[in-house]
């Protein structure tokens, strides 16, 4: 079996000679193992027909071996630089024309594909490359399930031991040990620990000055990586108690996500599920406290397609994964998010997120 045909078939489809890939998700789904990005570049490229080549950081070369790779490799030091390297590529695999992650690939190495080869035709093939991710295996799903998981056995541990008084960074310290501690081979993307006002603003940074409070709502937006896949959750509790305000707030938000649920569907376009989701919340008395989209896709990256917004009318298939998080955010007050993953089936949906939704006075 080729593990390259759905890449060369990108290839075909747009036109080009061959497809590019550098160290991300792409790569690390077709060649099974995961490289730093830095100032050394690391491209694979897979043309329509034929052996894939391939520029490697010298210092790489051992690790690379691992992977199994095809083709040739045109290995370059730091002490002579790259250019070498990409124009023996250049001169090995003849190409007018290739397709190249826009959203992945850094300039740098564009330019230097574009100066071995005169004339190159490069285009952003994003979407199409990206693409080969969206229907999730049977194993990929199971992936998925062990970083939910772990990422849920943190939070229980994690709500056991936060109090009124402690920091935010405290929090967000006692987050990190916790994912650990689960099994998590990484964490998913730097954690979100926010309380009151804080809380209002969808990526904020924990504060080391700041003590939570009585009545404070906190807001945790964490994962755990396993197997290459990562969790995206939001849980948002309050601290000692919740005033009539904020389980009003919360119900809100609450009725949006489970609307968001019951709509999940094969056939469904990402537009309905968002256009659902909001509608709950601008029929509120809070529309003014609408921020963002209802989700966004979740596999080997934490953000990828499909996009759950209105606009965007990508009918839903089975094997597709993503989040649903409505919130309201104040910056007066407080925010208030509620975010699960979810399973697009046959039939419906799954969450694949089971820690319970209901509003949580803790501490």
């Amino acid at each position: 079996m080729d593990r390259y045909a759905a890449h060369r078939a990108v290839a075909r489809s747009l036109g080009v000679d061959a497809v590019a890939l550098v160290p991300g998700p792409n790569f690390s789904r077709v060649l099974g193992g995961a490289f730093h990005t830095s100032e050394r570049p690391l491209v694979v490229m897979i043309p329509q027909d034929g052996p894939p080549a391939a520029i490697v950081p010298n210092l790489e070369l051992a690790s690379f071996a691992l992977l199994g790779f095809e083709g040739a490799v045109f290995d370059w030091r730091d002490q002579s630089g790259y250019a070498d390297a990409f124009a023996a590529l250049a001169a090995h695999l003849p190409l007018r024309s290739i397709a190249v992650e826009g959203q992945v690939m850094r300039v740098f190495v564009h330019h230097a594909l574009a100066t071995a080869t005169p004339g190159l035709r490069i285009v952003d093939a994003e979407r199409a490359i990206s693409g080969l991710r969206l229907h999730k295996t049977a194993a990929e799903v199971a992936a998925l399930r062990e970083a939910i998981r772990m990422s849920e056995v943190a939070l229980h541990d994690l709500l056991d031991q936060v109090r009124i008084g402690m920091t935010e960074k405290e929090v967000e310290r006692r987050l990190t040990l916790a994912l650990f501690a689960a099994g998590a081979e990484d964490m998913s993307f730097h954690p979100i620990v926010a309380a009151a006002e804080n809380a209002a603003r969808p990526h904020a940074s924990a504060r080391a000055d700041y003590a939570i409070r009585a009545g404070d709502a906190l807001l945790l937006d964490f994962g755990a990586r396993a197997h290459g896949f990562a969790a995206d959750i939001t849980r948002t509790v309050f601290m000692g108690h919740a005033t009539d305000a904020a389980h009003d707030v919360y119900d809100t938000v609450l009725r949006a996500n489970l609307a968001g649920h019951a709509a999940t569907r094969p056939g469904a376009s990402a537009h309905d599920i968002d256009d659902v989701v909001t509608g709950v919340l601008e029929a509120s008395p809070y529309a003014d406290r609408i921020r963002t989209k209802t989700g966004h896709g979740l596999g080997r990256d934490v953000h990828e397609a499909p996009y759950i917004m209105r606009g965007n009318h990508q009918l839903l298939e089975p094997g597709m994964v993503f989040t649903n998080e409505p919130g309201l955010y104040d910056l007066a007050s407080f925010g208030v998010r509620i975010e699960d993953d979810v399973l697009v089936t046959d039939t419906g949906s799954e969450s694949l997120t089971t820690f319970p939704r209901d509003l949580m006075v803790i501490g």
